[in-house]
């Protein structure tokens, strides 16, 4: 397979992503929390940065731009086990989205309450076999990096 195809495949592969968490948000009902929402931007970058990089960049640029995507998915990869990391309470996540709510007065929890967003990201909405859709990013941004890793090393 060519540099330029596992360019077109990442891209691809990105917006197939991006798409299914979209059609699962508007479709399914699932409303993503905070985290799932930045999860989403390393596949955005992709979709741009891979597209581009096989339409408008030359050969000689390919590798490069397959390098940036190996970056690329591993931070989306890590990104991924941030949050599968606070979905099984690991780690604590951010205060915003998640835990329980504690204050000392009945100000204190008024101000919480109006901080704390709707959908949080300790709480899971949907698994497969014990699998998240935070655990389903980590998985699929590790196939695409070692997927863009194996293309710029075999050539």
């Amino acid at each position: 397979m060519s540099l330029r195809s596992s360019l077109f495949l990442l891209a691809l592969a990105s917006a197939v992503i991006v798409g299914t968490a979209l059609a699962s948000q508007y479709i399914g009902g699932l409303e993503p929390c905070e985290i799932c929402l930045f999860e989403r931007w390393p596949y955005y970058a992709a979709i741009v940065i891979a597209g581009l990089g096989a339409t408008l960049m030359p050969p000689s640029s390919y590798k490069a731009v397959l390098w940036l995507m190996v970056l690329l998915f591993i931070a989306s990869t890590g990104l991924g086990l941030y949050h599968v990391a606070i979905e099984h309470h690991w780690i604590e996540g951010p205060t915003a989205c998640t835990g329980g709510l504690k204050a000392s007065s009945p100000e204190a929890l008024l101000k919480a309450l109006m901080e704390k967003q709707p959908v949080q990201c300790d709480a899971p909405q949907w698994s497969f076999m014990g699998i998240t859709l935070a655990g389903l990013n980590m998985i699929a941004s590790a196939v695409l990096a070692v997927f863009a890793f194996r293309s710029v090393k075999r050539r």
